[in-house]
This record gives C-alpha cells, sequence and structure tokens, in this order.
C-alpha cells in the first residue's frame, strides 16, 4: 500500500504516501487535545493561577505554535510533527510537470536551495497550519453550542429578530449565528469532500498536492534527503560567539541573559529539544496505558505483599492466667524454663474483651507474676481469631425454639418487607 501511488508512472522515492501523511495529521490533531487535558488537570490543583489559561487555550495553543511551526519551517523545512515523520515542505516548480528530475539528480543541493521556502512562503504555510486549525475548532465549538439550542427551543429561538437600534456588537453576533446555522454545515460538508477527493487523486498519483490547500498555496509535501539532513546538520552547530563591544565588562557578552544571546542560541536550542519531547512523551503514554490494561501492576502488588507476615494485634491489660505452682514436690524451686508454660506465653496472641482487674494494671504481660494471685476471677473463653484479618470473631448463641422468632441482634421480632 506505501507504493500505491507510483506503480503507474515508476518509483519516486521522495514522495511520501497517502499513509505516511494521514499518521502524520492524525498526530498533529493529538497534540491540543492532550495538553488540554493537562491543564485541565493542574488546573483543578491550581485553578486561581491556570483558570484564566485554561479558557484562553485556543488562543495561547495557537501562539505557541505559531512561534515553534515558523522555527521547524526555518531550520527544517517542515512542520513540527512532519519532521518527526523525515518529511519536508518545498515549492512547486512553474513548468510543466513542475518537476526537474535530472536537475535534482546531478545538483541535489542547488535544487533544495531553489525549492526552499521563501519567508512569503513561510506565512502562507503558517496560516493553513495554524490559522486554518484555529478556525475550525472555534467555528465547531460554536456550531455544537447554538445549534442544539435552536433544536430545543423550536420556532421560539428562530423568532429573535435582530432590533432596529441593535449595537454592533448584536449585529456580529446575530448574523454570526445565522451563518452558523444556514450556512457552515454547508461549507463544513464541502470542506471533508474536498480533502476526499484530494486524497483519492494523490494516492492514484493524479495530482501532487494531497490537501486542496496545499493546492491554493504551492507546496508539497516531500521526503527528506541527505542534501537536506547535511544543511540542518550544517544548520544545528554552534554558532561563532561575537566579538565583545568596547563598553561591556569582561564576560558581559557570553551571558546567556543577553537578548542576542538568547534568541541566536538558547531560543532555538529550547525549540530544537521538543524534536525529542514528541517521541518520549508517546512512548511515555503508551506505557502508562500498557500499565492500566495489563493485570502486571497488580500482580507485582500482590507478590509484594505474599512475604509479609503481621503479628496479631495486641492489647493492653489481657489478664493474666495464674501460672502453675513454682517449687516442686521436695521444695526446691522449678527451673525458669519450666515456670513458663506455653498456655501463659500465649496470652500475648489472644485478645480478650473483659476489663483488667487491679493487679493486672500493675503487672506487666511481658513478665510473669511473683505470687499467686487466688483473687483472680476465672478467665472468660476466649473468641476465635480470624486467619485473615487476626481480629475475633464474635458470635451470637443459636436461636431456641422460645427464641426462633426474634431476631438475634435487634431481640425483635422478624418482619419482612412487602
Amino acid at each position: 500500500m506505501e507504493f500505491m501511488s507510483n506503480l503507474q508512472h515508476g518509483l519516486d522515492e521522495q514522495k511520501p504516501s497517502l499513509f505516511e501523511l494521514l499518521s502524520e495529521q492524525q498526530l498533529a490533531g493529538l497534540i491540543p487535545p492532550s495538553l488540554r487535558y493537562l491543564l485541565a488537570v493542574a488546573t483543578h490543583r491550581r485553578p486561581r493561577y491556570l483558570l484564566r489559561v485554561l479558557n484562553s487555550f485556543d488562543e495561547l495553543y495557537a501562539v505557541l505554535m505559531l512561534a515553534v511551526e515558523r522555527h521547524y519551517l526555518q531550520t527544517y523545512g517542515g512542520g513540527f510533527t512532519e519532521n518527526f515523520y523525515g518529511l519536508k515542505r518545498e515549492r512547486v516548480l512553474r513548468i510543466k510537470g513542475g518537476e526537474a528530475p535530472r536537475a535534482s539528480r546531478a545538483a541535489p543541493t542547488l535544487m533544495r536551495e531553489t525549492l526552499r521556502l521563501k519567508e512569503r512562503d513561510i506565512w502562507k504555510n503558517l496560516a493553513i497550519m495554524v490559522g486554518l486549525p484555529y478556525m475550525k475548532r472555534k467555528l465547531d465549538e460554536g456550531y455544537d453550542i447554538h445549534v442544539p439550542q435552536a433544536t430545543i427551543l423550536g420556532p421560539q429561538y428562530n423568532r429573535n429578530t435582530l432590533p432596529p437600534n441593535a449595537t454592533l456588537r448584536e449585529r456580529i453576533i446575530y448574523y454570526y449565528k445565522w451563518f452558523l446555522r444556514n450556512i457552515y454545515p454547508s461549507i463544513n460538508a464541502a470542506y471533508y469532500f474536498s480533502l476526499l477527493a484530494f486524497n483519492l487523486a494523490y494516492l492514484f498519483d493524479n495530482t501532487k498536492y494531497f490537501s486542496p490547500f496545499f493546492w491554493l498555496v504551492g507546496t508539497r509535501i516531500r521526503r527528506m534527503g541527505q542534501a537536506d539532513y547535511r544543511a540542518i546538520a550544517l544548520a544545528e552547530q554552534t554558532p561563532v560567539t561575537p566579538n565583545p563591544r568596547p563598553g561591556n565588562r569582561p564576560g558581559q557578552a557570553n551571558s546567556i541573559w543577553q537578548p542576542t544571546n538568547f534568541l541566536t542560541i538558547i531560543y532555538p536550542r529550547l525549540l530544537s529539544s521538543l524534536r525529542l519531547l514528541l517521541p518520549t512523551s508517546i512512548f511515555a503514554l503508551k506505557f502508562l496505558e500498557w500499565w492500566h490494561a495489563s493485570d502486571f501492576a497488580r500482580q507485582l502488588s500482590r507478590k509484594a505483599t505474599e512475604g509479609l507476615e503481621l503479628p496479631p494485634p495486641i492489647v493492653s491489660g489481657m489478664p493474666i492466667k495464674k501460672p502453675p505452682n513454682t517449687k516442686s514436690r521436695n521444695g526446691s524451686p522449678k527451673p525458669e524454663n519450666q515456670t513458663r508454660p506455653s498456655q501463659w506465653l500465649s496470652t500475648t496472641n489472644t485478645v480478650s474483651l473483659s476489663p483488667p482487674t487491679p493487679q493486672q494494671s500493675t503487672s506487666s504481660p511481658s513478665s510473669p507474676p511473683s505470687a499467686p494471685a487466688p483473687f483472680l476471677q476465672p478467665q472468660k473463653p476466649s473468641p476465635p481469631i480470624s486467619a485473615t484479618t487476626n481480629l475475633p470473631i464474635l458470635t451470637v448463641p443459636a436461636p431456641t425454639p422460645q427464641t426462633s422468632s426474634l431476631c438475634p441482634i435487634c431481640l425483635g421480632a422478624i418482619q419482612t418487607p412487602t
């Protein structure tokens, strides 16, 4: 499919396929909504400073892209996203067929300088690269706002006639809404039909322009060659630092805060660094999409928590069981390891809901009582401990025939809602 447009008239290595151009346009169309979404997320955190920026996003984005696209057209001969695909823009020769294949093969550098965009051609291309998409977004937004109102309100919306003493602002708004309702749908349909016609003609090599707007400005898109890459490498070299003026102090001419140095060195490098930012952001976006769509993140977090064994909770003031007699039959004291049975050692891993006794509050759970306490009450049976949450499982007794009609929790009659 890539070389389908070259089957009839031979292979043209510098002519890009229609699918490359459509991919480039799709990438260029994804940049504004992505930046708007990032700005909207940041506005939720700092609405005091970014709300006005978000409301004027279309205007600010148009100004920003005007500076970026102009730099890329002057330096690389193509737009910002076109340079990512290795494409450039050049003028069409006003000769029969618009091609000079012999001159292109014999003197590629001279042909590049001849077909290079002049300053007037750069502004024409900026008009269709920045101005036309801005107008299209504004008209689509106005159409989505005003036309549904006319559809919902019906004849009452159309009765709003222009008053005789209307101001200039009211006249502009009235005619603007009338244009959106009556004329813009036809213009929008003609816009897309013309794009489709030029795309089909470009696909079958019947025209050099894949868009009617390129035909209006006399520009076509080509692949970059060796002469283009050599010229770009020469232009990206560090310019020679100008000689300091007699009135400047030592080192003042080399400062980056000088307007001349900023415009000639820092500003071009800052815009050229966007070539690395675009593929990096695309890779980061695709990685985040894969990370949230796959089950790898949940499996990783599950494996990280598998080796963690949380100890059961320890409640202060737990009742201490009565230790056995520490003396043997012959009156000699038992060893220390025999005076702490497993029944006493297991009290630290149980939870009891009974209140502590006065003697229990003075003794610590880590040391056994020094003397037996005959006045201690027998300990209530501890509830079972859950193996998942390590919390006591509180249960209620099973209902008896006398209380089977009562709710074991609320102690009231069971009523079925009907």
